[in-house]
């Protein structure tokens, strides 16, 4: 992704309007006619925005950043830890937080989507400079200091990792045949693969631009990776550098999380759905407040959460995700990239990415447990659109998944459907952060 790295939102004038309304014209036969695969992974690098049945209208005209409305902030990062009308979840308040989200628990989810406010006296931090703050930061492929700390780049990262062999990978996925592929996007493709010792493994091939690009994403990802420990974030138990650029993830015969709620739901009763709602809640929060770096993974969404024995909900493929230093608020980009039904409206509007990013498109995941629907229908009609009026009419019968029939808890139930409300909130301010969502859904069990 062309990452503009820049610490605060700026508005786009009409000519940059009139030039992105273009570019998305010209991509959009791409983008419609492309299959949407099952698998792993099926991300794409250029949104069609007008297949995406989002209430455009004023919104561009009275955005207002998560950031610039957060007076009092007393986080060492410029985030958002303290954001208007959502406390910390600590002292005074939460207890008013709370206090307010059981009122809307016990008056069901009739809230009103709120549109945005007006961006004032915010300054621009330009191409020009945020090239060069890059450019400090990170030394090009080609120059001889990176060239040569490739090898200890590789030294660094943990010891548990093998180092695949391109002969292994290809026997693990009888050669990358076609029947083991099991999702692809626009960087990458994703086999099914089994080792000798009979373990599965899902296989990642970096796919996109010039060896200099995948060497950039394949470094990138792993030094992500390298940071994050945790129950609830997949596995890589490897990775391959010879004839290409690979990484291998431990899965489990479940696979991902798409394979199963897009085909036999059957298999999902609320019980495995609810574990997979707090597991991954679970995951984010870990990756937005507890690594060791603030993350933003920026590719949520169902074929990304791997399912382990014990269907434990785990998030994998970090291809897009962002490191966020602690002192920017977020990062605005100038190319659209992730997958279609899960991007938030402020993110096609100005290219913002922070926390609240990955906190839509965990509503949007959530929506997909409670309804069985797809985030993007046949018809590319978009999910959360569809829920939208059933959430406001506190319509429950018709938003539950007809495989469920009466069989779950009613009062976890609510709890998920509010928190996926909250969290697909036009405004990112008023969507709760993930310590907070996580509160949520844990305030019955």
């Amino acid at each position: 992704m062309k990452d503009e790295g820049e610490s605060q939102p700026s508005p786009r004038n009409d000519d940059h309007k009139s030039e992105k309304k273009q570019v998305v014209k010209k991509e959009s036969n791409s983008v419609r006619g492309r299959r949407l695969r099952t698998g792993f992974s099926d991300s794409f690098s250029t949104i069609d925005l007008g297949g995406l049945d989002i209430e455009e209208g004023h919104q561009s005209e009275n955005y207002s950043s998560p950031r610039t409305l957060e007076p009092g902030n007393h986080s060492s990062r410029a985030s958002t830890s303290h954001s208007e009308g959502h406390p910390d979840l600590t002292g005074a308040g939460n207890n008013q937080w709370h206090q307010g989200f059981f009122k809307l628990l016990k008056k069901g989810s009739q809230m009103p989507f709120h549109t945005f406010h007006p961006l004032k006296n915010v300054q621009k931090l330009t191409r020009r400079k945020s090239k060069r703050i890059r450019e400090d930061l990170i030394p090009s492929l080609s120059s001889p200091a990176l060239k040569s700390s490739l090898d200890s780049e590789f030294c660094c990262f943990k010891s548990s990792w093998k180092n695949f062999s391109l002969s292994e990978i290809q026997a693990a996925t009888n050669d990358f045949t076609h029947d083991n592929l099991i999702g692809e996007g626009g960087y990458a493709e994703v086999y099914l693969g089994k080792l000798e010792d009979g373990n599965f493994v899902a296989i990642k091939k970096l796919t996109r631009g010039s060896q200099e690009e995948m060497t950039a994403d394949f470094l990138s990802e792993l030094g992500i990776i390298v940071h994050v420990d945790h129950p609830n974030i997949a596995r890589l138990i490897g990775y391959g550098v010879e004839g290409g650029m690979f990484l291998v993830l431990q899965l489990s015969p479940h696979g991902s999380l798409s394979s199963i709620l897009y085909g036999p739901r059957e298999k999902l009763d609320w019980s495995l759905r609810y574990k997979i709602v707090l597991g991954t809640a679970e995951g984010l929060r870990y990756l937005h407040e507890e690594c060791q770096r603030r993350i933003i993974h920026k590719d949520i969404k169902a074929s990304n959460i791997l399912l382990s024995e014990d269907f434990e909900p785990q998030i994998s493929d970090f291809g897009l995700a962002k490191w966020l230093p602690d002192q920017w608020t977020h990062h605005t980009v100038s190319k659209v990239e992730g997958t279609f039904g899960y991007l938030p409206p402020e993110f096609f509007l100005h290219g913002i990415v922070d926390e609240k990013t990955d906190v839509y498109a965990y509503g949007v995941l959530l929506l997909e447990l409670i309804t069985g629907r797809q985030a993007l229908d046949s018809s590319q009609k978009s999910l959360v659109m569809w829920a939208k009026p059933l959430l406001s009419a506190n319509n429950i019968k018709e938003l539950v998944d007809p495989v469920l029939a009466d069989a779950y808890d009613e009062e976890q139930m609510k709890l998920v459907i509010l928190t996926a409300s909250l969290c697909i909130e036009q405004s990112s301010i008023h969507r709760p952060h993930m310590n907070q969502a996580c509160s949520f859904i844990k305030s019955y069990s």
